[in-house]
C-alpha cells in the first residue's frame, strides 16, 4: 500500500508583520520624498518665508517701539505663515491633484488602512515644518541678529503653539481640499484664502496698526492666534501690553487653536472625498 503525504504548508519563518507605526513611517517617508521631488513646492514652501524676511528685514531695519527690532517682530509672522504654508496651503493644493489623478482612489482600494495615508501627510508636514522653521531661524540669527528665546518656558510655549497651530492648519488643509473640483482649481481655492489671512493676521504688518474691524475678522481664524502666541516667545513680556487684549493671552491662544483642531477634524470627517465628483 502506498501512502501519500500532504505537502507541508509554506513556512512563515522569517516573515515579519509590519506594524501600524512602521506603516505610518513608511508612508511619511514616501510623502517627504514626493514633496522633495517637486521643485516648485520646495522652493515656494521652504523659500517663501526666508525670501520675505530677507526683503522686509532689509527694508525695515529700525524698531517698532519699546526697543523691539522690526526683525524680532516680523519673525513671529514668518514662522506662523511658514507653518501654515506647509500644512494648510500645501495640502489644500496637492490633495486635489492626487484626487484628480486617481491616486486617492487607488489608495482606497488597497488593504492599507486609510488612516495610514493621513498619518503620512501629518509626518510630512511635521518634518518639513521643523526643517523650514530651523532654516528660517538660522538665517534670521546669522544675518539680522535675531534674539532667540532665553528660557525653557518660552521654548515650551513655542512648542505647544507650533503643535496646535500645525494640527489646526493641517486638518483645515485636508478639509478645504474637498472644495476644489479639479486639480487646477486647488490653488485658486486655497491661495487667496491664505494670502488674505496673512495680511489681516499681523504677518506683514504690526497687528495693532491694522484697522479694528480687520483685527476682529482675523480673530476668528487660527493664524492670528499663532502669530500672537509666537510674539509671546520672541518679544519681551512688556510688549504684551500693546496687544489688543492688553496681554499675550496665552490661555486664549491655546483655547482658540484647540477649538480649530476640533473644527478641522469635524470638517475632515464630514467632507473629505477619496474620488472626484465625476467618479462618484
Amino acid at each position: 500500500m502506498t501512502t501519500t503525504t500532504k505537502p507541508a504548508p509554506p513556512s512563515t519563518t522569517g516573515r515579519r508583520r509590519v506594524g501600524p507605526g512602521a506603516l505610518a513611517l513608511r508612508q511619511g517617508r514616501l510623502e517627504i520624498t514626493q514633496f522633495l521631488r517637486s521643485r516648485e513646492s520646495v522652493v515656494f514652501t521652504m523659500g517663501f518665508p526666508i525670501i520675505m524676511i530677507l526683503i522686509f528685514a532689509s527694508i525695515f531695519d529700525g524698531t517698532i517701539g519699546g526697543g523691539v527690532k522690526f526683525t524680532q517682530y516680523f519673525i513671529t509672522g514668518m514662522i506662523a505663515t511658514g507653518l501654515m504654508t506647509v500644512s494648510f496651503q500645501n495640502l489644500g493644493i496637492w490633495i486635489p491633484i492626487e484626487r484628480d489623478r486617481g491616486v486617492l482612489k487607488r489608495y482606497r482600494g488597497t488593504p492599507m488602512p486609510k488612516w495610514v495615508w493621513f498619518a503620512g501627510k501629518v509626518i510630512m508636514v511635521v518634518a518639513i515644518g521643523i526643517a523650514e522653521t530651523a532654516l528660517l531661524l538660522a538665517v534670521a540669527v546669522a544675518l539680522f541678529d535675531l534674539d532667540l528665546p532665553a528660557t525653557a518656558a518660552k521654548w515650551f510655549t513655542f512648542g505647544w503653539v507650533a503643535v496646535l497651530g500645525v494640527t489646526a492648519c493641517t486638518l483645515c488643509g485636508i478639509a478645504i481640499s474637498s472644495l476644489a473640483r479639479t486639480a487646477r482649481s486647488g490653488s485658486a481655492v486655497v491661495t487667496p484664502v491664505s494670502l488674505v489671512l496673512q495680511f489681516i493676521s499681523g504677518v506683514f504688518f504690526v497687528f495693532t496698526d491694522l484697522p479694528t474691524w480687520m483685527q476682529q475678522v482675523a480673530a476668528f481664524f487660527p493664524l492670528k492666534w499663532m502669530c500672537q502666541g509666537l510674539r509671546a516667545v520672541f518679544l519681551p513680556e512688556s510688549f504684551g501690553a500693546q496687544e489688543p487684549g492688553g496681554s499675550f493671552e496665552l490661555g486664549r491662544v491655546a483655547l482658540v487653536l484647540a477649538l480649530w483642531c476640533v473644527i478641522g477634524l469635524v470638517l475632515c470627517l464630514t467632507t473629505f472625498r477619496w474620488t472626484t465628483k465625476r467618479d462618484g
